[in-house]
């Protein structure tokens, strides 16, 4: 039988928790299991999902129905989707303009680059079932 003193465990906080500075200094690499849903999901957007619809097609979408808005309502997630949706379509060629919307939004240049290499996993290995 173990025995645990949980008195002491107030005593030693360092040991529970790394110290600030060491926090900072880790880069975050990776996503959150509703993040990775959402790049998941992200390969069945079209790169046309990405702009803003006009009057017309706003209009037209409200009268017949037609169209989907596939935005999330998260700015964190929409973020994800965005990047995401360009990895799926364009690979590694992503614009400036949405790498500096997805840091801004509080992620990092590592967690962009694990992003687009699971992508370019993923579509490689669609490719080669596609071959054979």
């Amino acid at each position: 039988m173990a025995y645990l003193d949980f008195n002491m465990a107030h005593a030693v906080p360092a040991l529970v928790a790394p110290p600030p500075q060491a926090e900072d200094a880790l880069e975050r690499t990776g996503f959150s299991p509703l993040e990775w849903k959402v790049i998941a999901l992200a390969r069945r957007d079209r790169l046309s999902s990405l702009a803003e619809p006009g009057p017309i097609s706003r209009a037209l979408g409200g009268l017949f129905g037609l169209g989907s808005n596939s935005r999330l309502a998260d700015p964190k997630l929409e973020a994800v989707r965005r990047i995401a949706v360009h990895a799926w379509h364009k690979g590694y060629t992503l614009p400036i303009s949405e790498i500096a919307a997805f840091k801004a939004e509080g992620f990092t240049s590592a967690q962009v680059e694990t992003l687009l290499a699971s992508v370019g996993t993923a579509r490689a290995a669609s490719r080669r079932e596609r071959a054979a």
